[in-house]
């Protein structure tokens, strides 16, 4: 093979960090998956946002729980942020990019709802905005953070910081530990 980049390094890499984030982040992962249970449990929606790949993690897991993950149970209220362009490009125009979130938990948020952040730095200030409109609202909330957790992990009722420095592997932790709760979710509910 020629080159420097091995693609069986970066699988190995990343089962080394998954391995770390389950022996480090084991009783939080068990914290998230008990919010998300209580949500669905007592009705609420599950509100997921993020930027660039994190809105693609946000939209991919809002689909596992409306559509399905493993088994097929009835749709559960959940709900991308990050999807409504006219809705996205209006807040962004009008007021600014900062509030393309606050703006649609504003409107729809509840108590008994979770919203869930997808921010590798912690530090995007649309989600930043999206925490403080959740806690005014009584709103729970959830963040799957990387490096040092930044802002946003002091700003949080739970935030899972996946033990690395590098982007793409937050990211793939973070849709791993999604799937892995929406297991347990789709075990609850097929019942």
């Amino acid at each position: 093979m020629s080159g420097r980049v091995d693609p069986v390094a970066h699988l190995r890499e990343l089962a080394e960090t998954a391995t770390r984030s389950a022996d480090v982040l084991a009783e939080q992962i068990r914290a998230a998956t008990r919010m998300v249970r209580e949500t669905v449990q007592g009705g609420g929606t599950l509100f997921f946002c993020g930027n660039g790949g994190s809105a693609a993690d946000a939209q991919h897991i809002a689909t596992e729980y409306v559509v399905r993950y493993m088994r097929t149970r009835r749709p559960l209220r959940a709900i991308a942020l990050t999807t409504d362009t006219s809705l996205l490009t209006a807040a962004a125009n009008d007021f600014s990019f900062d509030e393309v979130f606050s703006r649609q938990v504003e409107a729809l948020g509840r108590a008994g709802d979770l919203l869930v952040l997808h921010t590798t730095s912690g530090n995007s200030p649309n989600c930043l905005r999206a925490v403080e409109a959740a806690k005014a609202l009584g709103v729970r909330t959830l963040a799957l953070t990387a490096k040092d957790g930044g802002r946003i992990r002091g700003m949080v009722d739970l935030c899972l910081v996946v033990p690395t420095e590098r982007t793409d592997r937050a990211q793939e932790i973070h849709l791993a530990i999604q799937h892995a709760i929406c297991d347990v979710v789709d075990e609850d509910t097929a019942r």
